[in-house]
């Protein structure tokens, strides 16, 4: 099976390095009608800083998996009459909503761009350093000395993407999800009937009354042991830590419907205890296959606490109460 749409990635290792700063200067004035005047050195200018900066109109990381090393300008030296040397231009990194930073080394979370715009200084740039005006006193009228500018900085760093949704779509392979995102929204996932058929997330706007909408993201399915990596494991479930609540899709010709709701539940136990705080629906699919009786049965089999609706993508049966529930559930704390 062929991997399509392998512009996806959502995971970078890039090495960075600030400009350093530039040396602040150690001149004396000079001209026609001053044969010795005073320091008047200018200050070194600040190294360029690499900056990550959100952009909404991107989806993945992709620009940066082939730009493995990246180097900000250094700053500029101080000149005469109290002249500062140019900054160092800083080097911008645009990437998706949801890019979380992390230092390579320690795993230390820099910080996350959540925001269109938003800036996060991911290594900061040298200082300038001083020029020999700073250093005139009572006591050394003539210093010939200046600051020479902060070196620069460099380090390994790991760039995350967690996609950001309001819903995701939580089921083991083949539960319909890419179908019922297809049909709720205007995205076109592949689908087909065999497992793992959705290899990256994808994302849909969903319209709902009154020109509102709401993202909704198809996660990979995962299957039992996920949380250890089996399958195509973590690297999809970090995806679900972003999305405010959870659709949990389980089949209607499912042996155990309730059963593999639990195991779904349990493997996101395992990989991340918080996910269970988030809200959550559970969405019987092809539930076109159902008549009255088999619908009662497997009513009774499932908890009164639970949350649930039967719905099919084929034949649209539940959509729009399902559409209704969801935005009843992303609003009811506002």
């Amino acid at each position: 099976m062929k991997v399509k749409n392998s512009n996806f990635v959502d995971y970078v290792k890039i090495l960075c390095r600030s400009g350093k700063g530039g040396a602040g200067s150690a001149h004396f004035l000079r001209d026609r009608t001053t044969a010795k005047g005073g320091p008047d050195g200018g200050d070194g200018g600040r190294g360029g800083h690499i900056i990550l900066k959100g952009n909404q109109q991107l989806w993945t990381l992709l620009p940066l998996k082939y730009t493995k090393h990246i180097f900000a300008e250094h700053g500029g030296a101080g000149s005469g009459n109290h002249s500062s040397g140019k900054d160092g231009q800083d080097k911008y990194l645009e990437v998706p909503l949801g890019t979380v930073a992390k230092n390579f080394e320690s795993g230390e979370i820099i910080g996350e761009v959540t925001e269109h715009n938003q800036e996060l200084i991911l290594i900061k740039g040298g200082i300038g350093g001083r020029g020999n005006a700073h250093f005139k006193s009572s006591t050394n009228q003539s210093p010939h000395y200046a600051q020479p500018g902060i070196d620069s900085s460099e380090d390994w760093f790991v760039l995350e993407l967690k996609v950001l949704a309001d819903i995701g779509l939580v089921g083991f392979p083949n539960a319909g999800k890419s179908t019922l995102l297809s049909v709720l929204t205007a995205a076109k996932p592949e689908i087909a009937d065999y497992p793992f058929t959705t290899l990256v997330p994808n994302l849909g706007i969903v319209s709902y009354r009154d020109h509102k909408s709401f993202i909704m993201a198809d996660i990979p399915g995962i299957i039992e042991g996920a949380s250890k990596g089996k399958g195509l494991g973590i690297r999809f479930l970090r995806h679900i830590e972003r999305n405010s609540s959870l659709l949990f899709l389980v089949p209607a010709d499912s042996d155990d419907i309730h059963q593999e709701f639990k195991i779904l539940l349990s493997e996101l136990k395992k990989y991340n205890p918080e996910l269970l705080d988030k809200q959550r629906i559970l969405a019987i699919s092809k539930s076109d296959m159902l008549d009255e009786e088999l619908t009662k049965e497997i009513r009774k089999s499932l908890p009164k606490e639970l949350d649930y609706i039967f719905i099919s993508s084929v034949s649209q049966k539940g959509l729009t109460d399902l559409k209704d529930k969801i935005w009843k559930q992303l609003n009811k704390n506002e």
